[in-house]
């Protein structure tokens, strides 16, 4: 997922969104301990995408508090 496309997400979008990817990290740690996972670079894109989501997520409470 692209971050423009994050950054044009709601926060209610956003948390969806991070409970999506949370709940995906969680199932490719179980390939990856099993040895069922052939593309491990997949865990790292996922990890990458929750910071960014958090980041934005973070970002828009700063905003909301200042007002």
């Amino acid at each position: 997922m692209d971050f423009l496309d994050l950054k044009n997400k709601g926060i209610k979008e956003l948390h969806e969104l991070l409970s999506q990817k949370r709940n995906q990290l969680r199932e490719l740690r179980f390939k990856v301990s099993e040895k069922q996972l052939k593309n491990v670079k997949e865990v790292k894109k996922v990890k990458i995408t929750i910071a960014q989501i958090l980041t934005l997520i973070n970002a828009n409470n700063k905003k909301e508090v200042k007002q």
